[in-house]
C-alpha cells in the first residue's frame, strides 16, 4: 500500500518542479530576474509553499533554471558533433544555438551579472568551444566549411544574433532563423543560393 502511494507523490513532485522551472525560464527571459517568486508560482500553477519547498531562495531557482539552459546548449553541441556528416552537424549547431539564444532574451547575461559566483561558467564554455572547434576541423576536411573560418567567426555570429530586436518572441525566433541561414551560407566553402526562411517584422533600434 505504501509503495503504491509513494510513486504518484514522487511523480507529482517532478511535475511541479518542471512546471516551476518552465515558468521561471519564460518569465526571466521576458521580464528579467526581478519578478517576485509568488508571480512565478502563479504562472506555474502551484502554491507559494510548493515553490519555496522546492526552491527556498530565488538564487536557487534562477541557478537551476540557468543550469538547464546550459545543459540544452551542451546537448545541441553534442548532437552536432555526433552527426556523421560534419557540415550538417556544424549547421545544426549554428541554427539551434541561435534559436536558443533568441528564446533566452538576455537571461544568460542577467544571470551571470547577478550571480557571478553561482556556477563555473568557464569549464562548460571551454568544453563546448573545444567540441565545436573539432567539428569545424572535420567540416573543413570535407571541403564544406570555408578554409579561412576561425572559431571567433562563430562567436561573432552568436553575439550579433543576441542583438536582434523584434516585435514579438515569434518574430525574434524567426529573425534568428533567417540570420542563422545567412551565416551558414557565408560559412560554406562554395556558397549556394539556397532559399532563406521568411522575413519577420523587426523592431528598429532607437538611435543613441
Amino acid at each position: 500500500m505504501t509503495d503504491r502511494l509513494s510513486h504518484p507523490l514522487r511523480s507529482d513532485a517532478r511535475d511541479n518542479r518542471d512546471r516551476i522551472l518552465d515558468a521561471a525560464r519564460e518569465v526571466f527571459a521576458t521580464e528579467g530576474l526581478n519578478v517576485p517568486m509568488r508571480e512565478i508560482a502563479r504562472r506555474a500553477g502551484v502554491g507559494p509553499a510548493t515553490l519555496y519547498r522546492r526552491f527556498p531562495t530565488k538564487e536557487m531557482l534562477v541557478t537551476e533554471a540557468f543550469e538547464e539552459q546550459m545543459c540544452a546548449c551542451q546537448a545541441i553541441v553534442a548532437e552536432g558533433v555526433a552527426d556523421p556528416d560534419p557540415w550538417r552537424g556544424f549547421c545544426l549547431v549554428v541554427e539551434r544555438i541561435c534559436e536558443l539564444h533568441a528564446l533566452d532574451r538576455g537571461f544568460t547575461t542577467a544571470f551571470m551579472s547577478t550571480y557571478p559566483n553561482a556556477m563555473d561558467f568557464a569549464a562548460g564554455r571551454e568544453h563546448a568551444l573545444r567540441s565545436v572547434a573539432g567539428l569545424a576541423r572535420r567540416a573543413k576536411a570535407t571541403g564544406d566549411l570555408r578554409p579561412d573560418f576561425v572559431l571567433d567567426d562563430l562567436i561573432l555570429v552568436f553575439m550579433a544574433n543576441g542583438g536582434i530586436q523584434a516585435t514579438s518572441m515569434a518574430a525574434r525566433v524567426a529573425a534568428s532563423r533567417r540570420f542563422a541561414a545567412l551565416a551558414i551560407q557565408a560559412f560554406r566553402a562554395s556558397p549556394q543560393a539556397a532559399p532563406l526562411p521568411p522575413v519577420p517584422r523587426l523592431a528598429m533600434a532607437r538611435p543613441t
